[in-house]
């Protein structure tokens, strides 16, 4: 009889066990906001000093390719105090605590879910600084990341499926049924959607492997190859008129991975050579050796007279959401 109760003892305390984990996850409430608004924070003293300057300088600063200059976040300042409730449920958070160590925390899902939370200390202005400065490139990543699945999770909402690119290229790509097909040559597609004031756009096409070699001049490699493309497949509305790459802005070359694939990013001003029509691109030559090919995917933007980076997001999003079959 004792051994029973004591079975049973043990089973009552494993469940409450069981029960307060599945509370706590019950407990985060579903985290807000809109695309790349980031909540920061911060004492409003060290908002207008030397912490909020450097702050303002990694995280609004100018997004590479766009025309006109646009940050990479919003940035909201909330001091310690009122970062409570509903402010908790920002899904991007950025915090700054005076601390006798220097150091940045990258943490999820502290207060809301799904949350990225970058928790950056130190014991002067100076030390946190610093820590910003010094962990800039990983402090951006980890918040825009979060941004780019968000973004892939609104696109999930409603897919284009009635596509033959999985069949064709050997890839799958998400992007919203609001789009269309507008072209379809062999292995060349062009996606479009219309929105308000213009269009947005993917090029999804092969290039031979080798093509690209890597040294001084990628960048021009990569223009000479994206303006054939232009003028063979992406006529402007007047005759002989076709997009090329704007000679006047010098474009942002990086190296990244798509898909655990390395790839050139490139980000610059498309033109249309005897027309005036121009706006942003983002280009990504991957390197798929496993298929003996390079794959291109590029996202533009036609949106004369209003901001552009949202626009070039949801193409970042979609494009990395590639997947190689």
């Amino acid at each position: 009889m004792q051994k029973l109760l004591l079975v049973f003892m043990s089973l009552i305390v494993m469940t409450s066990c069981n029960d307060n984990k599945s509370s706590n996850k019950r407990l985060l409430s579903q985290s807000s906001g809109k695309i790349n608004n980031l909540s920061v924070v911060v004492d409003n003293e060290l908002w207008e000093g030397q912490v909020g300057e450097t702050l303002r300088n990694i995280l609004a600063a100018p997004v590479h390719g766009l025309p006109q200059d646009e940050p990479l976040f919003i940035l909201s300042q909330l001091p310690p105090i009122v970062f409570t409730g509903f402010a908790q449920q920002s899904r991007i958070v950025l915090k700054i605590e005076k601390s006798d160590s220097a150091k940045v925390k990258i943490a999820k899902n502290l207060f809301a879910r799904p949350q990225r939370v970058v928790v950056v200390t130190g014991k002067t202005d100076e030390e946190i600084s610093q820590q910003l400065t010094d962990n800039a490139d990983q402090i951006v990543m980890a918040l825009k990341n979060e941004e780019i699945k968000e973004q892939q999770r609104r696109i999930k909402l409603s897919l284009h499926k009635n596509n033959t690119i999985k069949e064709k290229l050997g890839i799958s790509i998400n992007f919203p049924s609001a789009y269309r097909i507008a072209t379809e040559d062999g292995k060349f597609y062009w996606i479009r959607k219309d929105i308000t004031t213009g269009t947005t756009n993917i090029l999804l096409y092969e290039l031979p492997y080798g093509s690209i070699t890597d040294n001084d001049s990628v960048v021009g490699q990569i223009i000479k190859i994206r303006d054939s493309i232009g003028e063979k497949h992406i006529p402007g509305p007047l005759d002989g008129s076709f997009m090329i790459t704007e000679n006047k802005y010098t474009p942002f070359l990086a190296k990244t991975t798509i898909n655990d694939k390395l790839a050139y990013e490139t980000r610059g001003i498309w033109d249309v050579k005897n027309a005036f029509m121009s706006g942003p691109f983002v280009n990504y030559i991957i390197d798929d050796e496993a298929n003996n090919r390079l794959l291109v995917v590029e996202g533009f933007a036609f949106a004369p007279s209003v901001s552009k980076r949202d626009y070039m997001f949801e193409l970042e999003a979609i494009i990395k959401s590639i997947k190689f079959h």
